[in-house]
């Protein structure tokens, strides 16, 4: 039996994802752009992501875990890393040399080293105090032996303008030449904004290859690329006094046309939007009424008469002014989409 296509639906435009990493590729200069896929391609797929932008000429790709590098191992990428390292139990999967652990602890390395594992990277920590060995374990020879492709370490605050940048950046910095390391990696999607001094030898942009905007510098060259749309599953008119949704928190204050849409906060599409989102139908937008149920979600077509039962409509869903919006930072509104969308690329 095929399967039956599902109610709501994200647009991906595969355009905008290319051209986002071109331009993140030439804002970094002489540094190689990689490209970070983790949360399976931050919510849209990994192996479609993975396969346009290593069309493009990216080389260099990044997950969390290993289970998501064994979802990619036929991809056969040219480079793919493990984020978080490797655990004893992960060690049957990454001794299969697919893909790179990078050590982030001490007994990691030991674990790596005891093993005979070969190229590794390796993340160092430069004052984010999250995953990464300490630069006494570099200095003090605890890399020694170990063949390291990629030294990085992460910013923390890349999209602010603080002194940290720049004390993570030297600190960085200063450990060029002491590991054998055949390159260095520090900036991410802002980091890149920060300059050349930041580059070192490659970047690994995230959010900004789906659309995210974090600093001026991305402003004028990062493009939308996901386009959530769901389904009109009733239209219906409801008389002025009448309410709308859980809680009764709309009242009509006059007759209304009312789409109802088979989507919600199953769906990722958050309680957070109640009486703040909105849809839109070409250029006319449509208010979000009442309480986002868990499948279900209401908006106003009074300057939609035209729209009907088993049209599409589009959801607001711009990640900067989404975000500012619903109070939900543009990684939660992308990682957040649910599996019940079919994901159609354009």
């Amino acid at each position: 039996m095929s399967p039956v296509s599902a109610p709501l639906r994200l647009s991906l435009d595969g355009d905008a994802l290319v051209a986002n990493w071109r331009a993140l590729d030439a804002m970094s200069g002489s540094a190689s752009c990689g490209a970070a896929v983790k949360a399976d391609g931050y919510g849209l797929g990994a192996a479609e992501v993975t396969q346009r932008l290593a069309e493009a000429g990216c080389r260099d790709f990044f997950v969390a875990s290993w289970n998501e590098a064994l979802a990619l191992r036929e991809r056969e990428l040219p480079s793919l890393t493990v984020l978080h390292g490797v655990r004893a139990e992960d060690m049957p999967l990454a001794l299969a040399g697919f893909a790179r652990p990078a050590l982030s602890s001490v007994a990691q390395v030991r674990r790596w080293r005891e093993a005979g594992g070969g190229a590794c990277d390796v993340m160092v920590d430069t004052g984010m105090n999250r995953l990464g060995i300490s630069i006494d374990d570099v200095t003090s020879g605890l890399l020694d032996g170990l063949t390291i492709d990629t030294l990085m370490s992460h910013l923390a605050c890349a999209d602010e303008d603080v002194p940290m940048n720049a004390r993570q950046r030297d600190a960085f910095a200063g450990l060029r030449g002491r590991t054998g390391a055949r390159r260095m990696s520090l900036a991410n999607s802002a980091g890149i904004a920060l300059g050349a001094d930041y580059h070192f030898d490659l970047t690994r942009p995230g959010i900004a290859l789906y659309g995210g905007i974090q600093c001026a510098a991305h402003a004028a060259q990062i493009r939308q690329v996901v386009f959530p749309q769901a389904q009109i599953l009733q239209r219906r008119r409801v008389k002025v006094g009448e309410t709308v949704g859980y809680n009764a928190t709309w009242t009509a204050a006059e007759d209304t046309e009312v789409a109802i849409l088979n989507i919600g906060y199953a769906d990722g599409y958050l309680r957070c939007f109640s009486g703040k989102g909105g849809a839109h139908s070409g250029d006319r937008r449509l208010p979000v009424l009442g309480r986002v149920s868990m499948d279900l979600l209401a908006v106003g077509v009074d300057d939609a008469a035209e729209l009907a039962e088993g049209d599409w409509i589009g959801l607001d869903y711009a990640l900067p002014e989404t975000a500012a919006r619903s109070g939900l930072s543009q990684y939660e509104l992308l990682t957040g989409l649910g599996q019940r969308f079919d994901r159609v690329w354009i």
